[in-house]
């Protein structure tokens, strides 16, 4: 049982990524794009192939399919939490600029709230656990 966990652990990333193609597959056939669906969708099995392949010679990507090695794992968490904080940046600069061309910022202004909100969130989920 322990060895099917640990294979299926190990595939959640390539799963994933394969996930994200049909997605994108999907958008592309709804939105009459059939050309970035079927892009879409082979460039997604391809990174979910590269990590599987990876993973054999790399032992950064193994321990981020994995999940066992704690030191990867706190390399993969400073790493989420820079490139959130990036992603944070860039949303609210992107909003910033839009107001000052008098533009639209409804996208930006709504990834900044859903941002803000999933972090209020997660604070007092993680609080009340801890």
């Amino acid at each position: 049982m322990h060895d099917v966990k640990a294979t299926l652990h190990t595939l959640y990333v390539p799963g994933v990524a394969i996930l994200i193609g049909i997605a994108y597959f999907v958008a592309g056939l709804v939105g009459d794009d059939t050309r970035f669906g079927v892009i879409g969708l082979a460039l997604m099995t391809a990174v979910a192939g590269a990590w599987v392949v990876l993973a054999r010679y790399s032992e950064t990507v193994k321990g981020l399919m994995d999940r066992k090695d704690e030191r990867i794992r706190g390399i993969d968490k400073d790493a989420s939490l820079f490139a959130g904080w990036i992603l944070i940046v860039a949303v609210i600069g992107a909003f910033v600029v839009q107001v000052a061309r008098g533009a639209d910022t409804s996208p930006y202004a709504e990834l900044g709230a859903i941002g803000g909100v999933a972090y209020i969130g997660a604070v007092i989920v993680l609080r009340l656990r801890r």
